[in-house]
């Protein structure tokens, strides 16, 4: 492996069937993932975790906090800072109680694994520490999914902080994939007073890397990666601390990255729209090159 692209042995068949119109794509399922940035020495570093080895989807992989969408969200009036649910909205490129859900996936899904909570008692504050026994019950109910997120800042009395987040890229899991989500990606500043911690079931180990460090780790092939990540980590080279990152998103297009496979002098070629670097040649009966 020249890199450290994730590619599942059983792609090339899948594409085949795609290809010849024996497979059937799944519809894919909403999801938001969030880039935590800080500053470190001149450059933003971005909190990453790597996927336990067992996991079914991308295993061993590094990755950002990330999950499916709660449609229990969608509609659940919440306390809510920032830009308004319709500019939210046509932002993202969907409705109103979507934009809702898809911004509480973002919000929730940082706290589930990194236990950083962009929330706070009021539309200008974040809560300081997440650390105590309740806090900690209330994050294992929200895993498990015994109540909502929305239900969860009604009970803790707390505004969901919009303003806080940066809506970055948008990627939609291959039509050949068995599992496909339709992932918006975020940014968002480590809020003051606030730490990370592995709070992932899904991840053995979680870091603070500088974007150029991870994508040279996965450019001599020692992180594993799936294109959307290696692409963020490469997006987030220009800006020299977090705050810019995050002041730049409001500009950046959010059309749909959706990978493309066709047939081409006897092999199948895969890529990915806007992205060269992971065209993959797959010749018949072979290996991807």
């Amino acid at each position: 492996m020249a890199n450290g692209q994730w590619y599942p042995p059983e792609w090339p068949d899948r594409i085949r069937a795609l290809a010849e119109g024996t497979l059937t794509p799944v519809t894919p399922k909403r999801a938001a993932t969030v880039m935590l940035l800080r500053d470190s020495d001149g450059t933003p570093a971005v909190h990453m975790l790597r996927r336990r080895a067992s996991m079914a989807f991308a295993g061993g992989a590094y990755a950002y906090p990330g999950g499916g969408v709660d449609p229990r969200d969608d509609d659940h009036r919440i306390r809510w800072a920032g830009p308004t649910r319709a500019w939210w909205a046509e932002r993202l490129g969907v409705d109103e109680t979507s934009a809702q859900a898809i911004v509480c996936a973002a919000v929730r899904e940082t706290y589930e694994e990194a236990g950083v909570l962009l929330a706070g008692p009021s539309e200008d504050t974040v809560v300081g520490d997440t650390t105590g026994e309740e806090w900690e019950a209330d994050r294992a109910a929200l895993v498990a999914r015994d109540f909502s997120f929305a239900e969860f800042l009604d009970r803790r009395g707390l505004v969901l902080r919009s303003d806080l987040l940066g809506a970055w890229t948008r990627w939609i899991t291959p039509e050949f994939e068995p599992r496909r989500y339709d992932t918006w990606f975020f940014v968002a500043v480590l809020p003051e007073g606030q730490r990370t911690r592995n709070a992932s079931t899904e991840a053995d180990r979680t870091v603070w890397i500088q974007p150029r460090e991870a994508a040279e780790g996965y450019d001599k092939g020692e992180l594993l990666m799936m294109p959307p990540t290696v692409a963020t980590l490469r997006q987030l080279l220009p800006y020299a601390t977090a705050a810019d990152a995050l002041a730049a998103a409001p500009a950046r297009d959010l059309t749909p990255v959706l990978a493309q496979a066709r047939l081409e002098d006897g092999e199948l070629v895969l890529s990915w729209p806007g992205h060269a670097e992971f065209t993959k040649h797959i010749p018949k009966g072979g290996a991807p090159a």
